[in-house]
């Protein structure tokens, strides 16, 4: 008798696996059969968004246009949520785990030089100074490639189980000095107060091959944080520098002094480490000397032990160059909002993995080094498991190796490359909801 309880229960387990591929297959089916349609939408989104990006914070336009498309999918849509996000769940018709998805909205203080008929002409201010503003970064493919999975999604409401929440994040580059933003102001303003996600998938355009995805289990991406230091001396003119106490030689010399940390400090055999100087003002004539300096720059690490180390060293390196030349200084950091590392979650990116190489093949499923980027979908992966991956956008034909990348005025995504996403995060959500993943 027993022996046959557990040959029923066995067959029982085999019925229900096959119920669950066969609804899994026809939903993913679904997908295919639509996705030409839902990507001349995806791509017209996207040419819009790139056209008109807007910087940190200020993403308005972007927000009222996600806004509307998840309203007129019937999406309840909460707005405002730190500054200019939004956020939407749909709910399956079935009980079951929540899978949360997220793309960022914001802009860069980069002038484009694409030269694409629908390249950003937009100008705004940027801490002071007049800038050109483009999608740079590519956070116009994320929105639009969202958006399109939350098209399809909501299409297929009745056969999900469990429910999807689509976070669309304002300032993942970072707020305005003395604003809050991004990814920890959103969490810090409740949106997963009353439930949280299971999991939390996102992704990341790059110039990378044509389709491909690339991913890293664990700590895969860096940990940033802004630094700042303002450096007081005495003002004199150019010709007679005996009687000034030089703020920009000061600069100079803990500029090179920070480089020594990285190469004699620190024992990077196991966890690499960046201290870069990314700014520095001073002066407004060529034949007098400032009293005042401003340097401004960012660290980038794996392991919070070198990171604490780092702060102790610049700290001391800054103060004691400084009063070596009669200086005194002020030391910021980090200066405002710092990133975490971005950890993928190790058994969550085994298990994911099946599932994106039944989209791009063997070939294109690439497991990257690590990054000394950074990204502040690190808040979210460090309240639950996370998988955070990059889709290749170059041209079919480009080399890697000689195309812009991510910050530069010349960044360029190639549309047709844009059908892997929208796949990679459905099929993500639909797999996970069936308790493949």
């Amino acid at each position: 008798m027993v022996k046959t309880t557990k040959i029923i229960s066995v067959f029982l387990s085999l019925i229900f696996a096959s119920l669950v591929l066969s609804n899994t297959e026809r939903l993913e089916g679904k997908l295919d059969r639509n996705l030409d349609s839902l990507m001349k939408k995806v791509v017209a989104w996207r040419h819009d968004i790139h056209q008109y990006p807007e910087l940190s914070n200020r993403e308005y336009k972007t927000a009222a246009k996600v806004a509307k498309h998840l309203t007129d999918l019937g999406l309840e849509v909460k707005t405002d949520i730190a500054h200019t996000g939004v956020v939407a769940i749909l709910e399956g018709d079935k009980p079951g785990p929540m899978v949360a998805l997220r793309a960022d909205m914001d802009g860069l203080p980069v002038e484009e030089m694409t030269g694409l008929p629908f390249a950003s002409k937009e100008r705004d201010t940027y801490n002071g100074q007049e800038v050109g503003v483009m999608h740079a970064c590519g956070h116009d493919a994320h929105v639009a490639i969202l958006m399109g999975v939350a098209e399809f999604l909501t299409s297929i409401q009745k056969d999900l189980t469990g429910s999807v929440m689509f976070i669309f994040q304002p300032a993942e580059e970072g707020p305005p000095v003395g604003e809050g933003g991004g990814a920890q102001l959103m969490l810090e303003e409740g949106i997963w107060k009353d439930k949280k996600p299971d999991v939390v998938f996102g992704l990341h355009v790059t110039n990378a091959p044509h389709g491909s995805i690339a991913y890293r289990e664990g700590a895969s991406m860096a940990a940033a944080d802004p630094w700042k230091i303002i450096i007081k001396g005495r003002q004199a003119h150019g010709s007679r520098p005996w009687d000034s106490v030089d703020p920009i030689m000061v600069a100079f010399q803990m500029g090179n002094n920070f480089q020594t940390i990285i190469s004699r400090k620190l024992d990077l055999r196991e966890s690499p480490a960046v201290i870069s100087v990314g700014s520095i003002h001073g002066g407004v004539r060529s034949n007098i000397i400032p009293d005042v300096v401003e340097m401004e720059g960012t660290i980038r690490t794996f392991d919070s032990g070198i990171r604490d180390k780092i702060f102790f060293e610049m700290r001391n390196i800054a103060e004691s160059t400084a009063k070596m030349a009669g200086a005194s200084v002020e030391v910021f950091l980090p200066n405002g909002q710092n990133y975490p590392v971005t950890y993928n979650d190790e058994d969550l990116t085994k298990r994911v993995l099946p599932s994106l190489k039944k989209i791009v093949g063997e070939d294109l499923l690439y497991r990257s080094e690590r990054t000394t980027g950074a990204e502040d979908f690190s808040f979210f992966s460090q309240e639950v498991p996370g998988f955070y991956f990059f889709l290749g956008v170059n041209k079919t034909d480009a080399d890697p190796l000689t195309t812009s990348g991510n910050h530069s005025p010349f960044f360029y995504i190639d549309d047709g490359a844009l059908p892997v996403g929208v796949k990679a995060l459905s099929h993500l959500t639909i797999e996970y909801l069936n308790g493949e993943i």
